[in-house]
């Protein structure tokens, strides 16, 4: 698999990452044989590239990932900062989505302290003194709403800072936002430069909000993008069907129609619509990597056949 730079960094990864949400028990519980199948799997495809987080499963992914990965090399992680746990205080069965996750209660600091604690915690999990990519998950009003103003405060503080020197001293490689909206980027780029974001749903076929300013800004300052929910959450891989999500809920009527009349288009050259979502995400010019994520094998290696197949001739104004 193709190989790219992430930002100005010595880090390459594949081109295809692996999100390991999935085998954090989103939305389904996965037994430890169906996760490591499935990272078997990426990993047979010659993704070498996984992304995971301690919002995962609250550290399940993490351990998981841990496991698959010891013993072998060549290969890039990224795990992301501003949750810290401790061992839950009640028992938990579902929880963000993840059912039956590990047995840990959270909270959220982005401040140096709280960065590098949530660190440390994740290369414990991860059986690793170092990571490749480090993201500070989730900060920003898409998440936090009114209280975002103080997480704000407590990275730029001293979080920020605190990356920097992770980096200086080798325990990261890289770092950035791993993030679902684009202004804080923004935000954060005025303060000091970034070598990569994780933006989840915002340059996708469907939704392009990324393009006016984050994506000029991006290659103008040599910051890469690894894109996730690429199928914004699911519609993109469904269509426009009765029951389809967008952004983590129903899709709205607007949402509907604008997905019909791209489902319609790709059809005009016989592209299924996820195909032209896979195509587009891997096209932009400041992508380094999309994320693709499941706990199924056969989902994996059906996205990764369409990417090797390409697109039919003419094909690419489906794209446009």
């Amino acid at each position: 698999m193709k190989t790219r730079k992430i930002g100005k960094t010595d880090i390459h990864v594949s081109e295809v990452a692996f999100g390991c949400a999935s085998i954090g028990n989103l939305y389904r519980e996965v037994d430890e044989t169906e996760a490591q199948a499935v990272l078997q799997a990426a990993w047979d495809a010659g993704i070498r590239y996984f992304d995971t987080a301690p919002h995962y499963g609250r550290g399940l992914s993490e351990l998981r990932l841990g496991r698959f990965l010891k013993g072998r090399s060549g290969h890039v992680v990224s795990s992301k900062v501003g949750r810290i746990l401790s061992p839950a205080k009640a028992p938990i069965a579902e929880v963000d989505g993840f059912v039956n996750p590990a047995q840990n209660d959270v909270h959220y600091d982005y401040s140096g302290d709280g960065i590098e604690e949530s660190f440390e915690q994740s290369c414990e999990r991860l059986g690793q003194s170092r990571i490749d990519i480090l993201f500070v998950h989730d900060i920003g009003t898409y998440t936090h709403g009114e209280d975002n103003a103080a997480h704000m405060d407590a990275f730029f503080s001293s979080g920020y800072e605190r990356l920097v020197r992770l980096k200086e001293a080798g325990r990261i490689g890289a770092f950035g936002l791993g993030v679902n909206e684009c202004q804080v980027c923004l935000d954060v780029m005025d303060h000091g430069p970034i070598d990569v974001i994780l933006l989840a749903g915002r340059l996708t076929l469907l939704d392009r909000s990324a393009d006016p300013e984050l994506v000029p800004r991006c290659l103008a300052e040599g910051t890469s993008l690894v894109l996730g929910g690429i199928f914004n959450s699911g519609i993109l891989a469904t269509g426009a069907v009765a029951g389809a999500t967008y952004d983590y809920g129903p899709a709205p009527k607007d949402v509907l129609d604008r997905v019909a009349e791209l489902q319609a288009r790709a059809a005009r050259f016989d592209v299924p619509l996820a195909t032209a979502a896979l195509h587009f995400a891997l096209r932009q010019q400041a992508t380094a990597s999309i994320l693709l994520g499941t706990a199924k094998p056969s989902s994996l290696t059906r996205n990764l056949a369409a990417i090797e197949q390409g697109l039919p001739v003419g094909a690419d104004e489906v794209l446009t």
